[in-house]
């Protein structure tokens, strides 16, 4: 590691650098070290910091200077998806099959890429965050849970205030991942969270309707929603079970 990145204590509670120091190359990292542990990692997220690394590497924590935001209110699914949706069997659940999103995501393959940041101890960590109700999943299944449906994609990430800091996506088949973030953002526009977090832009969410903010907007942002004492709900019985096809008209196009 760089002399000029700094490490972090033992402590979990100790402060991370300020985002705005984070190096300019590579763009955003921030810090190194540290753990995994929920305090950390609720601390790192309440102050737009995340952890991405890869296995053999220490901790890695960032704060880029270009974040990809979506508005809960306008996620834009693709005109041939839409249609698509109108005669499908999928069904959307949150919080029913966290672990096993999770460990979707870290097997699926992705475009330029080899190998995996959700590294065996990120999957403990996030379960972590799960079972203390601070992170959640969104589940596409074929088929209804009497059915016995099959999970065809879906996302997770967590809640800080009213801001959702989504982590990763998967789609088993085509469109599955953006069917649950737009199932996603409805559940959480009808509650009155305004933002969800994508990290980094990339050509996939692009199509989807994200912005591109600066750190500093971001950062200011996440300042005013990070603080609503947000009361704990069960997100599973909360959002139901609902058919997708309800996302052809209900999304943006």
């Amino acid at each position: 590691m760089s002399l000029h990145l700094p490490q972090l204590s033992n402590d979990p509670q100790a402060p991370f650098p300020a985002p705005a120091t984070a190096l300019a190359v590579p763009d955003g990292l921030l810090a190194f070290g540290g753990d995994l542990s929920a305090e950390r990692l609720l601390n790192a997220y309440r102050n737009g910091i995340f952890p991405w690394y890869s296995d053999g590497e220490p901790i890695l924590w960032w704060s880029p200077s270009q974040r990809a935001v979506f508005r809960s209110d306008a996620i834009h699914l693709p005109t041939r998806l839409r249609r698509s949706l109108r005669d499908s069997s999928w069904v959307v659940r949150m919080d029913t099959a966290f672990s096993d999103i999770i460990a979707a995501c870290a097997t699926a393959p992705r475009a330029g890429q080899a190998g995996t940041w959700i590294t065996p101890a990120m999957q403990r960590a996030y379960v972590e965050l799960h079972r203390l109700g601070h992170a959640h999943s969104v589940e596409v299944f074929d088929g209804s849970e009497l059915d016995g449906g099959r999970l065809v994609g879906g996302l997770y990430g967590l809640g800080v205030g009213r801001m959702f800091c989504g982590e990763s996506m998967y789609s088993a088949e085509s469109g599955a991942s953006s069917v649950a973030l737009a199932a996603l953002a409805r559940y959480l526009h009808i509650r009155g969270w305004p933002l969800i977090d994508a990290q980094v832009p990339n050509a996939h969410t692009r199509r989807l309707g994200v912005e591109t903010w600066t750190r500093r907007e971001y950062l200011q942002a996440l300042s005013g929603l990070r603080d609503y004492d947000v009361p704990p709900e069960n997100w599973a019985v909360k959002f139901g079970e609902y058919p997708a096809s309800t996302l052809a008209t209900t999304a943006s196009a």
